[in-house]
Protein backbone atom coordinates (compact mmCIF):
# COMPACT_ATOMS: atom_id res chain seq x y z
CA UNK A 1 0.00 0.00 0.00
CA UNK A 2 2.45 2.09 0.66
CA UNK A 3 3.99 2.32 -3.01
CA UNK A 4 1.03 3.17 -4.49
CA UNK A 5 0.55 6.38 -2.35
CA UNK A 6 4.73 7.07 -3.01
CA UNK A 7 4.05 7.00 -6.95
CA UNK A 8 0.78 9.73 -6.72
CA UNK A 9 2.45 11.57 -3.72
CA UNK A 10 5.70 12.36 -5.95
CA UNK A 11 3.62 13.37 -9.11
CA UNK A 12 1.84 15.56 -7.29
CA UNK A 13 4.56 17.48 -5.43
CA UNK A 14 6.56 17.60 -8.84
CA UNK A 15 3.11 19.53 -10.45
CA UNK A 16 3.08 21.71 -7.66
CA UNK A 17 6.87 22.49 -8.50
CA UNK A 18 6.29 22.54 -11.80
CA UNK A 19 3.43 24.73 -11.87
CA UNK A 20 5.23 28.11 -11.34
CA UNK A 21 6.95 27.39 -14.55
CA UNK A 22 4.23 26.90 -16.79
CA UNK A 23 2.51 30.01 -15.25
CA UNK A 24 5.22 32.28 -16.11
CA UNK A 25 5.03 31.81 -20.09
CA UNK A 26 2.42 33.79 -21.78
CA UNK A 27 -0.70 32.97 -21.09
CA UNK A 28 -4.03 34.59 -20.35
CA UNK A 29 -5.59 33.96 -16.71
CA UNK A 30 -8.43 31.60 -17.94
CA UNK A 31 -5.63 29.28 -19.38
CA UNK A 32 -3.43 29.75 -16.66
CA UNK A 33 -6.80 28.68 -13.98
CA UNK A 34 -7.14 26.11 -16.02
CA UNK A 35 -3.98 24.57 -16.44
CA UNK A 36 -2.88 25.61 -12.39
CA UNK A 37 -6.96 23.21 -11.85
CA UNK A 38 -6.19 20.74 -13.83
CA UNK A 39 -2.97 19.56 -12.70
CA UNK A 40 -4.02 20.30 -8.91
CA UNK A 41 -6.71 18.37 -9.28
CA UNK A 42 -5.14 15.51 -11.00
CA UNK A 43 -2.58 15.28 -8.09
CA UNK A 44 -5.45 15.63 -5.53
CA UNK A 45 -7.18 13.10 -7.64
CA UNK A 46 -4.36 10.75 -8.02
CA UNK A 47 -3.56 10.76 -4.05
CA UNK A 48 -7.34 9.92 -3.14
CA UNK A 49 -7.43 7.71 -5.74
CA UNK A 50 -4.57 6.01 -4.68
CA UNK A 51 -6.00 5.75 -0.93
CA UNK A 52 -9.43 4.10 -2.54
CA UNK A 53 -7.22 1.92 -5.32
CA UNK A 54 -7.76 3.38 -8.27
CA UNK A 55 -4.96 5.86 -8.70
CA UNK A 56 -5.50 6.49 -12.50
CA UNK A 57 -9.63 7.10 -12.60
CA UNK A 58 -8.61 9.50 -9.25
CA UNK A 59 -6.12 11.47 -11.24
CA UNK A 60 -8.78 11.29 -14.48
CA UNK A 61 -11.39 12.72 -11.85
CA UNK A 62 -9.54 15.36 -10.27
CA UNK A 63 -8.02 16.75 -13.40
CA UNK A 64 -11.61 17.43 -14.73
CA UNK A 65 -13.03 18.72 -11.53
CA UNK A 66 -9.91 20.79 -11.01
CA UNK A 67 -9.83 22.04 -14.63
CA UNK A 68 -13.24 23.12 -14.70
CA UNK A 69 -12.86 25.05 -11.30
CA UNK A 70 -9.26 26.61 -12.69
CA UNK A 71 -11.60 27.96 -15.62
CA UNK A 72 -14.09 29.30 -13.60
CA UNK A 73 -11.50 31.05 -11.38
CA UNK A 74 -8.99 32.32 -14.00
CA UNK A 75 -11.93 33.38 -16.01
CA UNK A 76 -13.15 35.88 -13.48
CA UNK A 77 -10.05 36.75 -12.73
CA UNK A 78 -9.46 37.91 -16.75
CA UNK A 79 -12.71 39.56 -16.92
CA UNK A 80 -11.39 41.61 -14.16
CA UNK A 81 -8.32 42.62 -15.47
CA UNK A 82 -10.19 43.58 -18.43
CA UNK A 83 -12.53 45.76 -16.45
CA UNK A 84 -9.15 47.45 -14.35
CA UNK A 85 -7.83 47.94 -17.83
CA UNK A 86 -10.71 49.89 -19.29
CA UNK A 87 -10.93 52.00 -16.32
CA UNK A 88 -7.43 53.00 -16.28
CA UNK A 89 -7.77 54.06 -20.09
CA UNK A 90 -10.99 56.13 -19.22
CA UNK A 91 -9.26 57.38 -16.07
CA UNK A 92 -6.16 58.51 -18.52
CA UNK A 93 -8.77 59.72 -21.15
CA UNK A 94 -10.26 62.04 -18.59
CA UNK A 95 -6.99 63.22 -17.22
CA UNK A 96 -6.02 64.18 -20.60
CA UNK A 97 -9.62 66.05 -21.71
CA UNK A 98 -9.04 68.13 -17.27
CA UNK A 99 -5.78 69.05 -18.48
CA UNK A 100 -6.45 70.54 -22.28
CA UNK A 101 -10.09 72.06 -20.15
CA UNK A 102 -7.26 73.32 -17.55
CA UNK A 103 -4.98 74.89 -20.52
CA UNK A 104 -8.26 76.23 -22.25
CA UNK A 105 -9.18 78.18 -19.13
CA UNK A 106 -5.78 79.57 -18.60
CA UNK A 107 -5.76 80.74 -22.34
CA UNK A 108 -9.36 82.42 -21.94
CA UNK A 109 -7.86 84.04 -18.50
CA UNK A 110 -5.15 85.78 -20.35
CA UNK A 111 -7.08 87.41 -23.07
CA UNK A 112 -9.99 88.76 -20.66
CA UNK A 113 -7.24 90.21 -18.42
CA UNK A 114 -5.31 91.51 -21.74
CA UNK A 115 -8.64 93.29 -22.82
Amino acid sequence: MRSKFLTPAALAFAIFIGAPTVCSAQFTETQKGTGVGALVGAGTGAIVGAAVGHPIVGTLIGAGVGGVGGYAVGSALQNQQNMNYRNEREVLSQQRQIERQRQEIQQLQMEQNTE
